[in-house]
């Protein structure tokens, strides 16, 4: 299935959805972020979709927003879009998203990628934050998402410089998941989407929300939510497929039931 900014392909139970604007280096403009969140939320209602991969070029995953489209827009236009809430949608998506990174990975691009539950990195990814050298600040979330992962000070340094950093430095501050060749950072996102796929679809959602509600809570309200979630997944068919396999020493073959 491709629409104009969205190309993706079932493999499995894995979607690949690449973004498509190779002349704009996949620049993040309105009518691309539609078409990708409702995909996304088709996708998170499709029993036979059981993680996403998002990915872009060799070239660039997304250098940034389409600056065109508000270089010359006011306060109210800026409020009367509401653009960049549209993104909490994808916030909400239940289904595994992992973020297939090469080339540019730029202020809006470094955002959606943050918006995802991993980030695999090829050797020549660039990530930064640069919108103070616009005179503005990361609006998707950078602040906010950026500092969660890296901590406060180094967050003060890449966002107040706005300065690129590479694949190797996402590494070590947290915010990469992988570092692999530009030959390979493809297939081996898509293999570890398809390792995720064999995993209970309920399991892996209500993991996905206990690591998420770490972030947006404190500990002891995270723990709550944990227990509650663990004993929850005792009232599904999946829970008794995985026990029963792993007493008779098979694999599960779990139905998201």
């Amino acid at each position: 299935m491709s629409t104009d900014f969205i190309l993706s392909q079932l493999d499995g139970n894995v979607i690949i959805a690449r973004l498509n604007r190779p002349d704009a280096l996949n620049a993040l403009n309105i009518p691309l972020m539609d078409q990708l969140i409702n995909l996304m939320e088709t996708w998170d209602t499709d029993p036979n979709v059981r993680c996403i991969v998002l990915t872009g070029s060799d070239k660039a995953f997304a250098a940034g927003a389409d600056i065109k489209e508000m270089a010359d827009a006011s306060v109210v236009d800026m409020y009367e879009r509401n653009n960049l809430q549209r993104w909490e949608r994808i916030k909400r998506v239940r289904k595994p998203i992992i973020a297939a990174v090469s080339g540019f990975c730029l202020g809006g691009g470094c955002e959606l990628a943050m918006h995802c539950d991993m980030i695999i990195a090829s050797e020549s990814a660039k990530f930064g934050q640069p919108e103070i050298n616009l005179g503005v600040i990361p609006g998707a979330g950078g602040t906010q998402r950026l500092s969660k992962v890296v901590g406060k000070y180094r967050a003060m340094e890449l966002i107040l410089t706005g300065r690129f950093f590479d694949a190797q430095e996402a590494y070590r501050i947290g915010l990469v998941t992988r570092v692999l060749p530009v030959e390979t950072y493809l297939q081996e996102s898509i293999a570890l989407a398809k390792q995720i796929a064999e995993k209970s679809p309920m399991a892996t959602r209500f993991a996905k929300e206990a690591i998420l509600r770490a972030f947006e809570t404190g500990l002891s309200d995270g723990l709550d939510y944990e227990r509650k979630m663990f004993y929850a997944l005792f009232a599904t068919e999946d829970q008794k497929e995985g026990m029963k396999a792993f007493v008779e020493k098979r694999k599960a073959n779990y139905t998201g039931k």
